[in-house]
């Protein structure tokens, strides 16, 4: 049965709510159907600001299908459980081809990222069609090497402010590609575990000095999933400083971890 974002229930407590995992906040979501140049049906969802000025828009880039990477993966979950309330943010998630979850399967079969580009370009496009403002790709371990691979060079370039790369392998993602980002002059920002299986603070800094732009921190203590409510949160308020300067004024200042209003809680 695919999962149906209308079905969650929110009541309104008698006082302020801590935001956990399960947390969802206030905003208008619909199940929603991209389709490629090459004729796959991609599902996914789209989060938007329950009322208001949409601020910004993520378009979400999973890890790896064949290593459990699906639309849900946790820290897009929870971008789309709280962005929307707390920032303005609007969150589109999709399956790339041939991946499974509870909204569905992608049409198509995993390409290795090789077909995944017009995954990627049907995504953007479909952001510019509903009129989403301010968009981004964020992506997330195989989402990151999606982002340099096709990110910087068009049709998807003209139609995206940047970048937010989460634990990125640099596995697919070549030295053509970063030089691609360089000449594109977009911002890129790198978050790069302490504990990463793959590329550690030290390496991504040396790897990602091709790209004048890129700002790489490395996060003390995280890992490749970023488990944990601690790094997950963390991720959130870097994605919200890098699309909206400003919105989180001040040093070390974080999201909201309360919510006053309407919640539902998933369950996953």
């Amino acid at each position: 049965m695919t999962f149906d974002p209308a079905s969650y229930v929110f009541t309104q407590p008698s006082a302020p709510t801590a935001i956990r995992a399960s947390t969802v906040l206030p905003a208008r979501r619909e199940n929603v159907e991209l389709r490629t140049s090459d004729g796959h049906r991609l599902v996914g969802e789209l989060a938007v600001p329950e009322s208001g000025e949409i601020r910004a828009t993520l378009i979400t880039l999973h890890p790896l299908p064949t290593h459990g990477g699906f639309m849900d993966s946790h820290v897009y979950r929870k971008a789309s459980y709280r962005l929307p309330a707390l920032a303005g943010i609007a969150v589109l998630r999709f399956n790339t081809r041939g991946t499974t979850s509870p909204r569905g399967t992608s049409g198509g079969a995993f390409e290795e990222g090789i077909g995944e580009r017009l995954d990627v370009e049907a995504a953007v496009q479909f952001a510019v069609d509903r009129g989403l403002p301010n968009r981004w790709l964020v992506g997330w371990s195989f989402g990151t090497e999606l982002a340099l691979m096709y990110g910087a060079t068009e049709p998807v370039a003209s139609e995206i402010e940047g970048a937010v790369l989460l634990s990125p392998p640099l596995h697919r993602a070549t030295d053509k590609h970063l030089a691609e980002w360089a000449g594109a002059g977009k911002p890129l920002k790198v978050l790069v575990p302490e504990h990463d299986d793959y590329l550690q603070p030290d390496a991504a800094a040396e790897r990602f000095a091709a790209v004048p732009q890129a700002q790489v921190i490395g996060v003390d203590g995280a890992k490749h999933l970023w488990v944990g409510e601690k790094y997950a949160g963390r991720v959130l308020n870097e994605i919200v400083e890098e699309v909206l300067p400003g919105a989180l004024p001040g040093v070390g200042t974080v999201l909201p971890q309360e919510w006053d209003g309407p919640v539902a809680t998933a369950h996953t």
